[in-house]
C-alpha cells in the first residue's frame, strides 16, 4: 500500500500547490508517467536530499500498479541522474521495494516517517543506488 501520499491524493488543487512549491527547490525535477496510450498514470521526481545526493520518489495510480510503469519511469530518470541516488519506501511496501531493488537499489538504513495514507508514523527503509 502506498503510504507517503498527499492527505487526499485526488485533490488537484493540493497537488498543483505541492508541485508549485517543490518546483522552486533548486535541483528538483518532475516528470509525468504515461502509458502507451499517453494516459497519465503517475509522477516521478528527483530532489536534493539532506545528505547531499539526489533522492527519487514516484507515485503510480492504483489501477496501473503491477504494469511496469514505475520500473520503466525509474530506469529513464536514473539514466539522467547523478549517483549516488537515495530512495525511501514504507518498510512493508514490498512492491515498491521490489521496483527499487530491480534497478539496483540496496537497503542501507531505516527510519520512521508520518504516512498521510495511514495517518500514522510508520517504519520506512532507506535505499541507495551507487
Amino acid at each position: 500500500m502506498a503510504a507517503f501520499t498527499a492527505e487526499d491524493p485526488g485533490d488537484r488543487a493540493a497537488f498543483d500547490a505541492h508541485l508549485a512549491r517543490t518546483s522552486k527547490i533548486v535541483g528538483a525535477r518532475h516528470w509525468a508517467v504515461v502509458n502507451d496510450n499517453d494516459e497519465l498514470v503517475g509522477t516521478i521526481s528527483t530532489f536534493p536530499s539532506e545528505v547531499g545526493c539526489p533522492e527519487v520518489t514516484y507515485w503510480i495510480v492504483r489501477e496501473h500498479w503491477g504494469q511496469g510503469h514505475a520500473t520503466e519511469a525509474l530506469r529513464l530518470v536514473l539514466a539522467q541522474t547523478e549517483r549516488p541516488v537515495r530512495a525511501r519506501a514504507a518498510a512493508d511496501n514490498v512492491a515498491s521495494r521490489r521496483v527499487l531493488e530491480k534497478v539496483g537499489f540496496i537497503v542501507v538504513g531505516q527510519d520512521t516517517g508520518f504516512a498521510n495514507a495511514r495517518k500514522a508514523q510508520i517504519e520506512e527503509v532507506i535505499l541507495r543506488l551507487e
